[in-house]
C-alpha cells in the first residue's frame, strides 16, 4: 500500500507532500493498523532506555511530528519510541519556502525547515487529548530564532517546565544547522547554561541531541556534562551541513558515515558510565547498519529519512530479521541478543 502512497507523494513538492502525511496521520489514526509492524503479545523485543521500556529497539526521531499531533497513529505503526517537535515556546513560521528536498538517488533529504511549528501550547493541548500513551513518547525541545543566544536557557526552562508531566522523555536540541547560533551551545559553558536552568529534573529522562559536525574534543566535553549532571543520555546525531549540495542540513544515508564516527566515539566515552545511554540516529538504511550498532555497544535506535524512503514495511522487515537472528543465535529476546552478539 505504502508503494501506490509514495508514487503519490514523491510526485508533489516534499513539503506539501509531509503535511498531507501529517493531516492523514492526524484524521485519520486507524489507519496505522493497515501499515505497520504487526504488534504481538510479546516482550521479546523490548529494550530498557533510562526509565523507560521501548517496545522496539527502533523509534522515530524528531522532525516528522512537529507539532505533536499524530502520537495516536505513530504509536501504532510498530516503533519503540515516537518523538515529537521540535517545538519552541512561541509559534513560529521557520525559513522561506522551498526548504524541503529529496535527494532520491542517495535516499537523503536537505532541510533548511528553522523549527517551524505551532509553539508549545498548541503541542501542549495535543498531549494532554492522549488518553493511552503506547510506546514512550519524548518531545525534543529548541529555541525561538528571535531569543538571543544568551537567553536560550530560557526558553528550555519554560519548555521544560511545560511538557515534563506529558511526555516519557525530553531532548534539548542544540544541533539542528538551521537556527542561528544554536550550535553554539554545544559547550560545556553552553550546556551548563541550559542544564542548570532547568531546576530539578531528577525522576524526568533527560537527553540532548548533538551535531555530526563536531571535533572529538567538543564530543568528549559533551560527554563529560552528561556524565556529570547524570543525563539519561545522549542522542547521536542530527543533520550534517553539506554546503556543496546546498543549505540546511542532510539526513538519510548521506549522513550514515558521518554520524557513525561520532556515535562510536560516544560509545567509548561512555563506555565506564552505562547509566548515560546513547540513542543512535543518523542515516541508518538496514538491518546490517543497525547490527553493526549493536555489536559495537550501541542498544537505541531512531530512524526518519529511511522511513520516509522505505514506509511502515521497513519496520516488519526489521522485525523478521530480528526473529531470524534470535533464532540464529538461540536467544529468547533481544536483550539476550545483544550479549549473543557482542561475545
Amino acid at each position: 500500500m505504502y508503494k501506490i502512497l509514495k508514487k503519490i507523494l514523491f510526485s508533489m513538492d516534499a513539503e506539501v507532500a509531509h503535511e498531507a502525511i501529517i493531516n492523514l496521520c492526524h484524521y485519520y489514526p486507524h489507519f496505522a493498523e493497515f501499515l505497520g509492524r504487526k504488534h504481538k503479545a510479546t516482550d521479546n523485543f523490548k529494550l530498557r532506555v533510562g526509565s523507560n521500556d521501548w517496545t522496539f529497539p527502533v523509534g522515530l526521531a524528531a522532525g516528522l511530528d512537529k507539532n505533536g499531533s499524530c502520537y495516536p497513529f505513530l504509536s501504532h505503526l510498530g516503533f519503540g519510541a515516537v518523538e515529537v517537535g521540535t517545538v519552541t515556546p512561541l509559534a513560529q513560521a521557520g525559513n522561506e519556502r522551498p526548504r524541503l528536498f529529496r535527494i532520491v538517488e542517495e535516499e537523503s533529504l536537505r532541510n533548511s525547515m528553522g523549527f517551524n511549528n505551532h509553539g508549545s501550547g498548541q503541542m501542549m493541548a495535543s498531549l494532554k487529548r492522549l488518553n493511552l500513551r503506547h510506546v514512550p513518547l519524548g518531545v525534543n525541545i529548541g529555541k525561538n530564532k528571535q531569543t538571543p543566544d544568551d537567553l536560550a536557557f530560557e526558553d528550555y526552562a519554560k519548555l521544560f517546565e511545560c511538557f515534563k508531566d506529558l511526555c516519557d522523555y525530553t531532548v534539548i536540541n542544540v544541533s539542528s544547522p538551521n537556527t542561528p547560533g544554536l550550535r553554539s551551545h554545544q559547550t560545556t559553558e553552553g550546556l551548563e547554561q541550559i542544564i542548570g536552568g532547568l531546576g530539578d529534573f531528577k525522576g524526568h529522562d533527560l537527553f540532548v541531541k548533538i551535531a555530526p559536525d563536531i571535533d572529538s574534543e567538543q564530543l568528549r566535553e559533551i560527554c563529560e556534562v552528561a556524565k556529570k549532571y547524570q543525563l539519561t543520555g545522549i542522542i547521536a546525531t542530527n543533520t550534517t551541513a553539506m554546503p556543496e549540495v546546498g543549505a540546511g542540513g542532510v539526513s538519510g544515508k548521506m549522513l550514515f558515515e558521518k554520524s557513525k564516527q561520532v556515535r562510536l566515539k560516544c560509545l567509548e566515552y561512555l563506555r565506564e558510565t552505562p547509566e548515560v545511554n546513547l540513542i543512535g540516529v543518523g542515516g541508518f538504511s538496514s538491518f546490517e547498519q543497525m547490527k553493526d550498532y549493536w555489536k559495537e555497544g550501541g542498544r537505541a535506535i531512531q530512524i526518519y529519512s529511511s522511513f520516509i524512503f522505505k514506509g511502515p514495511q521497513m519496520l516488519r522487515e526489521l522485525e523478521g530479521q530480528l526473529e531470524a537472528e534470535f533464532g540464529i543465535y538461540d536467544v529468547k529476546n533481544f536483550e539476550e541478543y545483544l550479549l549473543a552478539i557482542r561475545d
